[in-house]
């Protein structure tokens, strides 16, 4: 998470942080803030899917997907969008900020960028915590998540559940990341990647964030469970109600959540998402055998293959001039299942 996994001495990370000349793009936000962002694959008007990409702890926009292929991006018309959180990289800090501004950051660089109707987010990790905001605070928009951290102090939690993993939180890895982190490409992105999360030199945004994941997010993720939630206020109200016409209507996240787990991921394990099952049963969950925190999205070209097919569909190559980017109707039309064992 938040350390090196590749070494037990940082003193050789410290030695090699260089600062590198500024490389983003960035936008102004309506409180004045700079934004700054990283854009993959195909043009934003020619994208059939827009993905937005939350970095986690230690990291920051060059993460995106690591290792993703600009050939699968533009195979899968897929407009991919990275950004620094606030203090990390080339993005101004917030100090007041919560997961409510953190929503509403991706949302005005979603329309700052333009992307047209919904998009996917996808985090990793830590960085999970910001895409369950945006289906709190902006629900109209579609989540992915992998290795799906939550806060392991929420209320609902048992309390055999929340001992189970606050026990586990560890930065020991599986086999598999264990291979993954001793690769010569990983250890270059990994340096190059804390490199530009500390340039600014301040220690203050990592401790923001994590504080912002084991203090009270401001919903629990019962808040997202699909309900039927009926007007039974007055007369009239319960006057229809007797005769079947009752005024009702769903809440919750109404759109599919996707759920990557490596069963020997343990950073965060597979309680977490057993928890997360229980929680929102409508959710699809892809158990990975053998698979850990790093090994199915990392530098991993048949599973980030995998993952964009569950997601998407059939590779369709960008968007023709003529042809629009798929809106509410269409996406809806996935149904959720509650599990599924992906090997």
């Amino acid at each position: 998470m938040g350390v090196y996994p590749g070494h037990d001495n940082l003193s050789a990370l410290v030695k090699k942080v260089q600062v590198h000349p500024p490389s983003a793009n960035r936008i102004l936000l309506p409180d004045g803030r700079y934004m700054a962002y990283q854009e993959q694959g195909v043009p934003v008007d020619r994208a059939r899917f827009s993905l937005l990409a939350p970095h986690s702890f230690l990291s920051s926009r060059l993460a995106g997907i690591p290792g993703i292929k600009v050939s699968l991006l533009k195979e899968f018309g897929v407009h991919l969008i990275s950004y620094d959180l606030p203090g990390f990289g080339e993005s101004d800090p917030h100090p007041n900020r919560n997961l409510n501004s953190s929503a509403m950051d991706m949302l005005h660089l979603a329309n700052a960028v333009g992307v047209r109707g919904k998009f996917w987010v996808l985090g990793h990790s830590t960085g999970c915590m910001h895409a369950w905001a945006a289906l709190r605070y902006i629900p109209n928009r579609i989540a992915a998540m992998l290795g799906p951290m939550v806060n392991p102090y929420e209320p609902r939690m048992t309390k055999e559940g929340e001992g189970k993993n606050l026990g586990k939180l560890s930065l020991s890895l599986g086999i598999k990341d264990e291979i993954v982190i001793e690769e010569t490409i990983f250890e270059e992105f990994w340096y190059r990647d804390v490199e530009e999360s500390v340039r600014q030199g301040s220690t203050t945004p990592f401790i923001e964030e994590a504080v912002l994941q084991v203090s009270n997010w401001g919903f629990n993720l019962v808040d997202l469970q699909v309900q039927k939630k009926c007007q039974r206020r007055g007369v009239l109200s319960w006057l229809k109600s007797m005769y079947g016409q009752e005024e009702c209507e769903l809440v919750g996240f109404l759109g599919p959540i996707h759920i990557w787990q490596g069963m020997d991921d343990q950073v965060v394990p597979p309680s977490m998402t057993e928890y997360v099952a229980r929680v929102l049963p409508g959710a699809f969950v892809h158990k990975l055998p053998n698979e850990g925190h790093f090994s199915y999205f990392f530098f991993c070209d048949e599973c980030h293959r995998k993952i964009f097919s569950t997601l998407l569909g059939t590779p369709q190559g960008p968007l023709k001039v003529q042809e629009e980017t798929p809106l509410k109707g269409d996406m809806e039309e996935i149904i959720p299942v509650a599990t599924s064992t992906m090997e």
